[in-house]
């Protein structure tokens, strides 16, 4: 027996719609909007009375999707630190292919999207960089421009 597909990737997010935004700027598509509750949710997490609201976004390309996740009871709990660096054990980052880094930074810098250093060169094949996301998450962008 073997996996069918990755179907997506979850990040808990404090601000579902600043999440959003973020996210559709980035280039994903926004693909529904659910509040999830009740006894399957609160066997699928292994928390009780869980109530949370949930986005589905989804790649240009249609196979990856992203589910970002606010949760309204139990609250969410923060990191400590409150932004771990890129050597935290753990989910690292979630990366992202791009037409064009640099105006895909220039659409996420106003949404707080700011990279850690400068755009890195990798052996003139791709352009690199990583940013803080919603929630502090690592988000990496990758240009290949050889």
């Amino acid at each position: 027996m073997t996996i069918q597909r990755m179907d997506n990737v979850a990040i808990v997010v404090d601000d579902l719609d600043a999440a959003i935004a973020f996210f559709t700027a980035l280039g994903l598509d926004f693909e529904d909007r659910a509040l999830i509750e009740g006894e399957f949710a609160d066997q699928t997490v292994g928390l009780d009375g869980i109530r949370s609201e949930i986005a589905m976004m989804r790649t240009p390309d249609g196979h990856g999707r992203l589910e970002l996740t606010r949760y309204l009871r139990p609250e969410a709990s923060s990191p400590s630190p409150a932004v771990p660096p890129p050597n935290t054990l753990g989910l690292h980052r979630i990366m992202f292919a791009v037409d064009d880094l640099d105006a895909t930074l220039e659409r996420l810098r106003p949404l707080g999207g700011e990279p850690l250093r400068d755009v890195a060169n990798y052996e003139d094949v791709y352009r690199l960089c990583y940013l803080r996301g919603p929630a502090g998450i690592i988000v990496a962008l990758a240009e290949r421009i050889g």
